[in-house]
C-alpha cells in the first residue's frame, strides 16, 4: 500500500495546497489541448478488447485523499474496502445512501496517460480502477460482466462525466473532449461497475469480459 498524498498535494512535488479553498492544484503541468487529445486518440482506440490489464488500484479514504493499493479486497457491501464510497453516500438517492450503480469507477489507462502524463498524477482522477481495456460502447454495455482476480463486476448504466476538480487537474479540454460524442462512445471519462461477486485483485492482474 502506498499513500500518495493526504490531502492531495501534501507530499507531491508538483502540487501545492490552496488554503483559500482547501484543495490541491497543479503548478508545473501543462494541460493538453484538443489538438493534442485528437492526436492521441488512435492509441486510446487501440486499447485491448476481451482481456486487458489492471494498471492501478486507488482507494479514497476521505475527500482528496488517495491510497494506491497493490492488493485490494472488494465486497458487495462496501465496494473497494478502504474506499469512502459507502460512507460518503450520494446526493442522488432518496435517502442519501450510497448508490450501488456508482460503486466502482473504471477509467481507461491510455486516455488517463494522455491527459495526466506521469503515473504519479493518475490517482488525481478519483477512479478506483485504472485499466488498459476498451471501455467503448462497441465493447461493453450495461449488464456486461468483467472478471479480475477473484472479483466479478457488472457494468451499470450510470453515466460517468468529469467534475470541476477533474477539469482543474487535467484541463477543461480533457473534460470537453471526454464528453464529446466520440468521447462518450469510447467512455473516455470511464464507466461505473458494481461488485457482483466479492474477492481480491492485484495490480497487473488481467481484467476480462466474461
Amino acid at each position: 500500500m502506498r499513500r500518495l498524498a493526504g490531502p492531495l498535494g501534501a507530499c507531491h512535488p508538483r502540487l501545492r495546497s490552496r488554503p483559500r479553498e482547501g484543495r490541491a492544484i497543479e503548478t508545473q503541468i501543462a494541460h493538453r489541448t484538443t489538438a493534442e487529445l485528437e492526436a492521441g486518440l488512435e492509441h486510446v482506440r487501440a486499447s485491448p478488447r476481451g482481456t486487458g490489464t489492471v494498471e492501478l488500484i486507488v482507494a479514497r479514504p476521505d475527500v482528496d485523499l488517495r491510497v494506491s493499493l497493490d492488493l485490494a479486497t472488494f465486497t458487495i457491501e462496501d465496494g473497494l474496502v478502504g474506499d469512502n464510497w459507502r460512507a460518503r453516500g450520494s446526493e442522488h438517492t432518496a435517502d442519501g445512501a450510497a448508490n450501488p450503480e456508482q460503486q466502482i469507477t473504471l477509467t481507461n489507462a491510455r486516455y488517463l496517460e494522455l491527459i495526466a502524463g506521469s503515473r504519479e498524477r493518475w490517482p488525481l482522477a478519483g477512479d478506483q480502477l485504472v485499466v488498459d481495456l476498451d471501455l467503448s460502447d462497441d465493447h461493453l454495455a450495461a449488464g456486461d460482466r468483467l472478471g479480475a482476480g477473484t472479483v466479478t463486476f457488472e457494468v451499470t448504466a450510470a453515466p460517468h462525466t468529469g467534475c470541476r476538480k477533474y477539469a482543474e487537474r487535467y484541463g477543461r479540454d480533457a473534460v470537453v473532449f471526454a464528453n464529446s460524442p466520440v468521447g462518450r462512445s469510447l467512455h473516455l471519462r470511464g464507466i461505473y461497475v458494481r461488485v457482483l461477486e466479492p474477492g481480491t485483485l492485484r495490480v497487473g492482474d488481467p481484467i476480462s469480459r466474461l
